[in-house]
């Protein structure tokens, strides 16, 4: 399940909003021109440099052939006028190689080693950002000229469950379906594992690390909730059989209270300081998705399988409001706007949007992607990322809706998706077992940017910096690494 750490909205506090608060529909229209242009240029660069590559990998070819048969004829017959005309034949190859340096050297503006010139030199790297009036034009030529950097990927050999960034150190844990939690430091040269934790008999559905960084809170289909030693793995705390049901979703509210939702539509609120639970309440008769609540801690906002957003008050220990029922599954959900806003993705692909406190019905509403969306992390006061069974992770403006475009993919459906505490990387996990992390810091500088123009349906398929795949009609790709 996805899970935001309040210490994760640090970076959206400092973010500096652009030089211009509006795009009109001319800047984008401008905009998408002057990415085109560069598209077409990158693209007929690598053709060139691939085409330049190929040609002199069969002229080594050749020439180590050539080597290798006079070779055999100088044994033969030492002495022999055909070393003569071996060095001729030399010679030619030799000038023929120069002359696919020198197409190398038009291409991609340096002659020697021609394979990794063509990787490195791009486009946009000839491009000075002050030669442009547009402001935001600049920010995107400055957004491409900064390197990218993030720790490799991590392939595990269970299926990963859930995944959690520690408050304050560079510390994935990972759940998986065997019941393990395993420990990583990460970091963009090598991750370690640091330690394997065996702590349930079944499938883990949530991990979470405490309020302190010091202790594993892990919730698992056999129905039990354990507060574990980070670095030992010993029990501090067991709830067997905390519910009747297999657990799906747990939120950690503070460095006592604990929330839990199972897949019957139970949910139960846990101090840690006492064995019973606070209290138990069932509004619902399907799974609880997503349990959400803000820095004032007196409401829980849960999402449900059955269409339903079910809203508890801590104190009074009793439901608060029930929504009106939706004719999807409510899959997720995150608070933005100084947690005046809380906006639920849904399986059919719709965002809608509550006043915080106002849970009865939505006071707004938009279509995201067409499939169905599963997670959904807020990463800045206005932008969230998103997920779902189709493997793209994509980046939504929220306010209005509009799809800015793909921050990463993974070849099968996305299971789990976190923000570490400095809210730079994000990591997301698969059906391929494979966990992949994204950096994410770019979006700083998008955070300000308020758009009045209809959504722009070809966004939805744009790769942004942190993809690893290219565009056909814009040059994001060349920071894929």
């Amino acid at each position: 399940m996805p899970k935001v750490p309040a210490i994760a909205y640090k970076a959206s506090h400092d973010f500096q909003p652009g030089s211009r608060d509006i795009i009109d529909e001319e800047d984008l229209d401008e905009v998408e021109n002057i990415l085109e242009i560069l598209s077409e240029q990158t693209e007929i660069n690598n053709i060139l440099g691939e085409v330049a590559a190929r040609r002199v990998l069969m002229l080594e070819e050749e020439m180590q052939s050539s080597d290798s048969n006079s070779s055999d004829e100088e044994e033969v017959d030492i002495g022999s006028d055909d070393t003569s005309m071996s060095t001729d034949s030399d010679k030619d190859e030799d000038s023929i190689i120069e002359t696919d340096d020198e197409i190398a050297e038009e291409v991609v503006g340096e002659p020697s080693n021609l394979t990794e010139n063509v990787q490195e030199r791009r486009v946009i790297d000839d491009y000075d950002p002050n030669d442009e009036d547009d402001e935001v034009v600049k920010k995107i030529i400055l957004e491409l000229k900064k390197p990218r950097s993030k720790p490799p990927n991590i392939d595990t050999t269970d299926y990963p469950t859930d995944l959690s960034f520690h408050p304050n150190q560079d510390i994935l844990a990972v759940s998986t379906v065997t019941g393990d939690v395993l420990i990583y430091r990460y970091s963009n040269e090598e991750n370690k594992l640091l330690y394997t934790h065996e702590i349930h008999s079944k499938a883990v559905r949530d991990v979470e690390f405490s309020v302190d960084g010091r202790g594993l809170i892990s919730a698992s289909r056999d129905k039990s909730i354990v507060i574990s030693d980070l670095e030992t793995g010993k029990f501090k705390k067991f709830w067997d059989n905390a519910h009747d049901d297999p657990i799906y979703t747990i939120t950690v509210i503070d460095e006592n209270l604990i929330a839990s939702g199972d897949d019957e539509g139970t949910v139960k609120l846990w101090d840690v300081r006492t064995k019973e639970p606070v209290f138990s309440l069932k509004e619902v008769e399907d799974y609880i998705s997503k349990i959400i609540t803000n820095n004032q801690k007196r409401l829980l906002v849960c999402t449900s399988g059955d269409g339903l957003m079910t809203t508890f008050n801590i104190a009074s220990k009793k439901m608060y409001v029930q929504s009106e029922p939706y004719e999807e599954e409510l899959t997720c959900g995150g608070i933005f706007r100084n947690e005046s806003k809380l906006v639920v993705g849904s399986s059919k692909g719709n965002f809608y949007t509550f006043n915080w406190g106002e849970f009865g019905y939505h006071n707004d509403a938009f279509s995201g992607p067409s499939t169905p969306i599963s997670l959904m992390l807020p990463i800045t006061e206005r932008i969230a990322i998103t997920a779902g069974e189709e493997g793209i992770i994509r980046a939504m403006h929220l306010f209005p809706g509009r799809i800015l475009g793909i921050v990463g993919q993974h070849s099968l459906a996305v299971e789990t998706m976190d923000i570490s505490n400095d809210g730079e990387l994000i990591a997301t996990s698969s059906h391929d077992n494979d966990i992949r992390f994204w950096n994410i810091k770019y979006f700083e500088d998008f955070d300000g940017i308020s758009y009045n123009s209809k959504p722009n349906k070809a966004a939805t398929s744009n790769n942004l910096p942190s993809s690893l795949r290219k565009n056909r009609a814009d040059f994001f790709a060349d920071l894929a690494e």
